[in-house]
C-alpha cells in the first residue's frame, strides 16, 4: 500500500488512455494500492464512471482530463492544467494507444504521423517533463505500456505497431538504468493478447475470438502483475507464462525463421485490408 506524505496527501498517478482496457485496470490497481489518480483520455464519460466507482470502493480522488494526445501541444496543455490544480505527479503510466490497421502504403503520412505522436512522442515527452520532479523527491513510478509485439519480428499490417512497442521497450530499459538509485522505477509492461476493446477498435475482434483461451489474459490480471513488476523495478516485464515463452522464442529463433513464421501468420492477427 502507498503511504501518504507529511500533509496526508496520497501519491498521485497520471494514467493516459484511462477510459477503458488496460489503462482502466491499472487505475483500479493503483487505487487498490492507496494512490490517487489523474485520468487522461479523449472520452470523458467512461473516466467519470471509473472515478465514481473508485471513489466508492477505495476512497480514491480522481482528477479527470479530457484531452487528445494526437495534438502535438497536448502534453504541455495537460501539464499546465495539472499545475493549475496544484497536482504533483508521483507516477506516470503511458498507456494510450491503438493499432492502425492496413499496410503502410495504404495510409497517408498524416495518419502515420498521428500514430507516432500518440504512441511514441507523447510518452517520451511526458516522461521527460515529469521525471525530474520525481527524481528530486526521491520517489517515482513510470510504466510504459509496450507489447509482446515489441519482442517479435514486424508483421504485415499495423506496420508501425511493433516498431513503436520495441522502441518503448528499449527506451524503458535505458531510462531504468539512468535513474537507478534515484527512487524512480521505470518499467515496460509487455502484454500479449488481452481482453479489451482494443481489438474492436482496430477490427481484429473476430480473429481474437478464434484464439484458444490460454493465449488470452484478463486486463485486471495484466494490470496487477504490471504494477507489481514496476514496484520491483523490472525494466521489462512480460506477464503470463505463455507470453514469456513466445517472447523467448522471438529472441532465440533465427531471424529468418521468426520472420518467415510472422509472414505466414500476420493475417491471422492483423487487419490487412
Amino acid at each position: 500500500m502507498a503511504s501518504s506524505d507529511q500533509n496526508g496527501n496520497k501519491p498521485l498517478c497520471l494514467i493516459t488512455g484511462a477510459s477503458a482496457g488496460i489503462g482502466a485496470a491499472i487505475a483500479k490497481e493503483y487505487a487498490l494500492r492507496g494512490w490517487d489518480l489523474a485520468l487522461c483520455a479523449r472520452r470523458e464519460a467512461p473516466m467519470v464512471a471509473l472515478a465514481t466507482e473508485l471513489k466508492q470502493e477505495y476512497g480514491t480522488t480522481s482528477h479527470i482530463f479530457e484531452i487528445d494526445l494526437f495534438d502535438p501541444n497536448a502534453t504541455d496543455n495537460l501539464i499546465s492544467r495539472m499545475s493549475a490544480k496544484g497536482l504533483h505527479i508521483d507516477g506516470l503510466v503511458n498507456n494510450a494507444g491503438y493499432g492502425h490497421p492496413g499496410v503502410y502504403l495504404e495510409s497517408e503520412w498524416d495518419d502515420h504521423a498521428k500514430f507516432i505522436q500518440l504512441m511514441m512522442t507523447a510518452p517520451c515527452e511526458l516522461a521527460r517533463k515529469l521525471a525530474p520532479a520525481m527524481v528530486e523527491n526521491g520517489f517515482g513510478r513510470i510504466i510504459n505500456v509496450a507489447s509482446l509485439a515489441g519482442h517479435m519480428p514486424g508483421s504485415k499490417g499495423h506496420t508501425l505497431y511493433a516498431a513503436v512497442k520495441s522502441f518503448l521497450i528499449k527506451f524503458s530499459q535505458s531510462l531504468n538504468m539512468e535513474l537507478d538509485g534515484s527512487g524512480v522505477h521505470v518499467s515496460a509492461l509487455c502484454p500479449g493478447f488481452t481482453y479489451t476493446e482494443f481489438h474492436d477498435v482496430n477490427g481484429t475482434r473476430e480473429a481474437m475470438n478464434k484464439l484458444p483461451a490460454y493465449m488470452m489474459m484478463e486486463a485486471d490480471e495484466c494490470a496487477e502483475m504490471g504494477v507489481e513488476a514496476c514496484e520491483r523495478n523490472r525494466a521489462v516485464f512480460v506477464p503470463g507464462g505463455v507470453n514469456k515463452t513466445i517472447a523467448t522464442l522471438g529472441k532465440v529463433l533465427p531471424n529468418s525463421i521468426a520472420q518467415s513464421l510472422m509472414a505466414k501468420n500476420s493475417e491471422k492477427f492483423r487487419k490487412i485490408d
